[in-house]
């Protein structure tokens, strides 16, 4: 079975930890033992998130005095894909010994006028006071909003469109290789309508959309989206909080999960599931291969057609 991972942020670096790389590296052993029980059985695709280390990125950047203007975000997302890949590769081959293991840098065609760009509402970067957030708004041209604890910069999350790499993906996948790839969504970038020149844009694609358009390019059977919750829950946080283990895309859409946690992977594994007839979850991380057995996590199955 051909299965793509996504990986959440929370699998690198939980909420709250200094974004330290031995605090990294430390996570990522427990990744490595989830992918490698996997490994042994099925064709693995991993992808992951990097909100952290690309926030990160940034504010270096714009604090750099030797630049004349900040990295762009292409570029960021660009190398958090190599250091997050770096750490998970070298973690895998010690895990996985005698596997094949790469990480590619990945690009993801977006549209250059996906609506996303007139409003953008991702988040990136560090929480700072309004006057300072108006003042790098002003000198860079960033949009700025407030969250739940003060100011930040948001950029546009265009639709995911297609994945440049996907042969190349398939390649590796048909050589025994255990890929790592589309990192952070995968670096956005746009196509040229006449010579098909590839251009970067400032956006941040969601990475478990991309996941979702990765895993149908590649024809997966499943779609595997591993987070810090057991499972998907209605009405979370609320006296009337349910596991749910098993629902349609129909059943995920009608629950009204939120933009900012659940909503994309369910919005993901929704998508994944009815444009391909396949099987999607959402799970734990430590929960892998239980998951993929049906003894874990919310499974997305199609709808069930009456003959």
């Amino acid at each position: 079975m051909r299965i793509v991972i996504a990986l959440g942020g929370n699998a690198l670096l939980h909420r709250g930890e200094r974004p330290d790389a031995d605090v990294q590296q430390a996570n990522i052993d427990r990744v490595a033992t989830a992918v490698a029980a996997l490994a042994q059985e099925h064709e693995i695709v991993v992808t992951h998130g990097n909100g952290p280390q690309i926030g990160l990125l940034a504010v270096e950047s714009a604090t750099d005095p030797s630049l004349t203007a900040p990295y762009p975000l292409d570029l960021l997302g660009a190398q958090t894909q190599g250091m997050i890949g770096s750490l998970l590769v070298r973690t895998l081959y010690d895990t996985l010994p005698g596997q094949r293991v790469a990480a590619l840098v990945t690009h993801t065609v977006v549209r250059a006028d996906d609506p996303a760009f007139r409003h953008p509402t991702k988040f990136v970067g560090q929480v700072l006071p309004r006057s300072e957030a108006r003042a790098l708004a002003h000198r860079y041209g960033w949009h700025i909003a407030q969250d739940s604890t003060g100011w930040r910069r948001v950029v546009a999350s265009p639709t995911p469109e297609g994945i440049v790499e996907t042969d190349t993906i398939h390649e590796l996948l048909k050589a025994g290789t255990l890929v790592v790839c589309a990192g952070g969504g995968g670096v956005p970038v746009t196509a040229d309508r006449d010579s098909g020149a590839l251009h970067g844009v400032e956006a941040v694609v969601d990475k478990d959309l991309t996941a979702a358009l990765l895993a149908e390019e590649l024809k997966a059977d499943f779609l595997l989206i591993l987070t810090n919750v057991p499972n998907v829950y209605a009405d979370y946080g609320t006296p009337r909080q349910r596991a749910v283990l098993d629902a349609t895309p129909a059943e995920l859409r009608r629950g009204g999960f939120p933009a900012g946690s659940m909503g994309p992977k369910t919005e993901a594994a929704a998508r994944f599931v009815e444009r391909t007839g396949g099987l999607a979850a959402i799970g734990a991380l430590d929960a892998a291969q239980e998951i993929v057995h049906g003894r874990s996590g919310t499974l997305v199955r199609p709808e069930l057609t009456v003959p």
